[in-house]
């Protein structure tokens, strides 16, 4: 338990014992047993269906989410889970949900599913994983998500049970009573036994598991990574890499004695693991407001408030929630609140300092990967926060910056010489970090370091930046440009909020930037106005772009990033649709539809005789790929 300053302080701490050494729990159900022990009585976990401050709530302290635990990890080994065996759940937040994660790491393997994909993506990881297991929720008003799982299932033969949660059960008053006159019907088109989650772990003991624990080393959860579109990759975790997450928030970040709100979704590593893990670590309290968290109705016009009501002393944030916190007032006391984590997406510096002024209270930002079992680094809580940067590495992570060395081979970057972030720590997980092997080729240097795709440098007293993704940098006639150049210059305008920057296609460059801006609420800019502030603000030429369009909102995942696959699939279905009216072709983009080996194709439809000559005459000159369809 306690906090850093500086580079010397983890130095320090990684110098008192290796890893391995190091005495840690040997099993998700050993971790949480330590925590009951030392912890029992405290709050471990609080939950409310709806956002406004003093609303209905549930609390389990850590010996009660002990019991819980305990109970559905026994239910989860008499459906036939074993430690090689798959528990997925495709739930909102709610207790269930972290009991969920937290008993199919414990029974066997646990792969939490973005409850926001389609069915046909859902049931594509239920196949990929192989899950005998499905805990969703039952039929509910205003959520299509029962219906999609139930179709989902239907196509994943694996599946041999589904378990359903009520959240009725977290309503009160006329609402409990009206639930069950409007709850849409949801009759099962498949062959899997459907079972009342809260019911069936109401049978098990709560007192012992049934089955023999599994302390040796293991994969315990299946994440996909990859946002709202395109088929996701399945990223293998280890329980050594949950439990340093644990480690490392238990040792550096929280104690026992914290409360933290939390409004991520927890199928995604950041809720799960730097949070919920490190709550386990710290014995610290964590309060998930609403089902959809950030997305919740009402949860940013009361987010202040909660933090007075639930006295917060840490807010976890990423940059889009943090730009709509920061367009309301702080009408509540909000002076228990000691910090702000946010991560998933570099932080503007104005944002950085919007906050600060509104708040008193410094956002610490940090770096972590869905690859890496999340952590990697974060700037000092009680040090240097260096605005703009990721911070430090972690004790017993080990960070490169690499590059091409021109004979083949990776090199070493110099200080602040931008490259390939690569990434070893107790949660690498060197060639298996992805279920299909072949995605997991060329992934390592030196078989050791995960190549992460991320672009970035290291300064002279070792803190980390981003510069960009690898695979979003736009190349332009074979000159690369870094993304963020436009995104950091457009940000300073102030009536944008959000800006995403890709590359468009070009017939002879290639590659043409353009961005897409959203601006904050209630203001009002013009594309024309906004594209004279690129020319004055963006100092490389080749980085102004060619085009700039006002949207009422930027595609994001569920954590808050800009979505740039579907920023790129609007660039493109623009300019071929330009290309191919100004060539006189009765044809339109129907669609741009993701391929695994191709990427990006262009679906393309006519509605008059043309032929595919000359269709390959307008749309050959693009890189992207198309095709014709019926």
């Amino acid at each position: 338990m306690g906090s850093f300053a500086s580079r010397a302080d983890l130095k320090a701490i990684e110098a008192e014992s290796a890893w391995e050494d190091r005495d840690l729990p040997r099993s998700m159900h050993e971790f949480l047993s330590r925590t009951k022990a030392a912890h029992g009585s405290r709050p471990a976990l609080s939950y409310q269906l709806l956002s406004a401050p003093g609303s209905k709530s549930e609390t389990l302290t850590w010996a009660e989410l002990h019991g819980r635990v305990t109970q559905a990890a026994n239910l989860f080994h008499s459906l036939g889970i074993g430690e090689t065996d798959v528990v997925a759940y495709i739930l909102p937040n709610a207790v269930e949900t972290a009991v969920t994660l937290l008993a199919g790491a414990v029974a066997g393997i646990v792969n939490p599913i973005n409850p926001l994909l389609e069915a046909e993506q859902i049931s594509a990881i239920l196949r990929e994983t192989k899950a005998k297991v499905v805990v969703t929720v039952r039929a509910f008003p205003k959520t299509d998500l029962p219906q999609k799982v139930n179709e989902a299932v239907k196509h994943a033969p694996s599946v041999k049970t589904v378990l359903e949660v009520d959240l009725l059960r977290y309503l009160g008053g006329a609402k409990w009573f009206i639930v069950p006159l409007i709850r849409p019907k949801n009759p099962a088109r498949h062959s899997a036994n459907v079972k009342n989650f809260n019911a069936e772990c109401r049978k098990q003991p709560a007192d012992r598991l049934v089955f023999k624990d599994i302390t040796t080393d293991r994969v315990t959860a299946y994440f996909h990574t990859g946002g709202t579109t395109g088929m996701p990759k399945v990223a293998q975790h280890k329980l050594s890499g949950m439990v340093y997450n644990g480690w490392l928030g238990a040792r550096l970040l929280f104690k026992n004695s914290d409360t933290v709100i939390c409004p991520l979704p927890l199928f995604h590593v950041f809720a799960a693991y730097p949070i919920l893990m490190s709550m386990i670590g710290s014995g610290a309290h964590v309060v998930f407001p609403t089902p959809q968290g950030y997305r919740g109705e009402g949860v940013f016009d009361n987010f202040w408030k909660l933090v007075e009501h639930w006295k917060v002393t840490y807010m976890v944030t990423v940059p889009t929630a943090l730009s709509a916190l920061m367009q309301r007032p702080v009408n509540a006391d909000v002076s228990t609140l000691r910090g702000a984590f946010s991560g998933s997406a570099p932080l503007p510096i104005e944002l950085f300092n919007r906050f600060e002024k509104a708040t008193g209270v410094e956002i610490v930002e940090g770096y972590g990967l869905t690859e890496c079992t999340c952590l990697v680094s974060v700037n000092p809580p009680e040090g240097n926060k260096k605005i703009g940067s990721v911070g430090l590495p972690f004790p017993h992570c080990e960070v490169k910056i690499l590059t091409a060395d021109g004979a083949g081979g990776l090199r070493d970057c110099a200080v602040d010489e931008i490259g390939e972030i690569c990434v070893s720590n107790p949660g690498v997980f060197p060639g298996h970090t992805y279920t299909e092997a072949d995605k997991n080729r060329g992934l390592f240097a030196g078989e050791k370091y995960l190549r992460t795709g991320d672009l970035g440098r290291l300064d002279a007293d070792g803190y980390l930046y981003i510069t960009g993704r690898a695979k979003d940098l736009i190349i332009r006639g074979g000159h690369n440009i870094d993304p963020a150049i436009i995104e950091e210059a457009m940000m300073g305008h102030d009536k944008v909020a959000f800006v995403g920057a890709i590359g468009q296609p070009d017939a002879h460059a290639g590659e043409l930037p353009c961005a897409y801006v959203e601006l904050v609420k209630g203001a009002e800019a013009t594309a024309a106005e906004l594209m004279g502030y690129a020319h004055q603000h963006i100092h490389e030429k080749a980085a102004v772009p060619k085009h700039i369009e006002v949207l009422a909102e930027l595609p994001k995942t569920a954590v808050g990033k800009v979505f740039k696959p579907d920023l790129r699939r609007r660039a493109i279905t623009r300019i071929y649709d330009a290309a191919l009216a100004a060539a006189g072709l009765p044809a339109h983009v129907a669609e741009v539809a993701e391929d695994k080996k191709r990427g990006l194709v262009a679906r393309i439809s006519t509605t008059g005789p043309v032929e595919d000559e000359a269709l390959a005459g307008v749309l050959g000159q693009f890189p992207p790929a198309w095709e014709r369809i019926a």
